[in-house]
């Protein structure tokens, strides 16, 4: 009676010595396992455990002589790179960019399937974004025309600018810093940013400054929403001095600016858990940082694992620059379907 009180635990003494995540499909293994192990510590009789249970001597002792198939191993090796890699950029790789990344950076061609079903044995997923959409009026008589018209294809760096601004909490403190951001919809790499405690005209017409600084002949198609910032006549007199046509999304429809929404969302999910904040120096420090991983280490799938840096770089340099189409998301499409006129 005294072992029977003993084998009823054996099933949770296996939770417990288990240290890896079996990758592969033979049945009992964690079994063998417990039997192999209590066996070697503690001397325990193999033949009362099978029994307690329930699995025949000889299949412990086939498994005890198998030998780990080639693909196991491989497995094993890609587990540790997988744990690796989400301990590394902390905890904001999907299955997707886990496995672009891992292929990208070990010239690897792991599927995604793989990769996936590895992440759920070990319970390893990425962070979740969560999204507040917030708007401000403005009259009629002071918008432009959407004349991107949700078309963010581009051909050539500076075709193409979107820009919008957007707030965070400073931990421990009612206060909030503004981000004012200007992204190329060719390489989605950031033109320009200013961090400011004020939401301003000032923190929009300084962006818009340091990007023509870094790129004086450009004269895209500028694109915003209706922020008050943009309806401005100062700035519309900037705009007109640089030759650039103004684009603005539709009330209501934040999609008309996707790609900053976007960027936003990026941001917002993955810096929080790459960078310790405490207060407001801590948080505009970790969105600099932050900012510079994604334009010139963060390669993209769209861009055949590059980053937003080498691309435009790339771009400029080029005559005929190498068109990078937009994958179709049939996820959006439905929106579009549901939502959009």
């Amino acid at each position: 009676m005294r072992r029977k009180r003993y084998g009823c635990g054996i099933i949770k003494k296996s939770e417990r010595i288990r240290k890896d995540v079996r990758l592969g499909k033979t049945r009992y293994e964690s079994k063998y396992m417990v039997i192999k192990e209590l066996h070697t510590e503690k001397k325990w009789s193999i033949e009362w455990m099978c029994k307690q249970l329930e699995i025949s001597r000889a299949a412990y002792y086939k498994w005890l002589k198998h030998e780990i198939p080639e693909a196991e191993i491989e497995n094993i090796k890609l587990a540790e790179l997988i744990k690796e890699y989400d301990e590394r950029f902390n905890h904001i790789l999907g299955y997707r960019r886990m496995t672009s990344w891992i292929n990208h950076f070990n010239h690897t061609n792991y599927s995604k399937k793989r990769i996936h079903r590895i992440m759920k044995k070990l319970g390893i997923h990425s962070v979740i974004r969560k999204k507040k959409a917030k708007y401000t009026y403005s009259k009629p008589d002071e918008t432009a025309e959407n004349l991107l018209q949700r078309d963010f294809y581009a051909t050539a760096p500076n075709q193409k600018w979107a820009t919008d601004v957007t707030e965070f909490k400073v931990p421990g403190d009612k206060k909030k810093i503004y981000l004012s951001a200007i992204i190329d919809l060719y390489d989605r790499y950031p033109v320009a940013y200013v961090i400011s405690g004020r939401n301003d005209n000032q923190l929009v017409f300084k962006t818009f400054d340091k990007a023509i600084m870094a790129n004086p002949d450009a004269k895209p198609i500028f694109h915003s929403d209706r922020g008050f910032q943009y309806t401005s006549k100062t700035f519309k007199k900037k705009l007109e001095k640089q030759e650039m046509a103004q684009s603005m999304s539709r009330v209501g429809h934040c999609i008309d600016n996707g790609p900053t929404e976007g960027f936003w969302g990026i941001i917002k999910s993955e810096m929080y858990h790459m960078h310790e904040i405490t207060d407001e120096k801590s948080l505009r420090n970790a969105i600099g940082d932050y900012i510079r991983f994604y334009s010139e280490k963060r390669p993209q799938d769209r861009y055949n694992c590059k980053t937003p840096l080498e691309v435009r770089q790339e771009g400029l340099a080029s005559d005929n620059p190498t068109e990078y189409p937009i994958p179709e998301n049939k996820r959006i499409n439905k929106y579009k379907e549901k939502w959009c006129a």
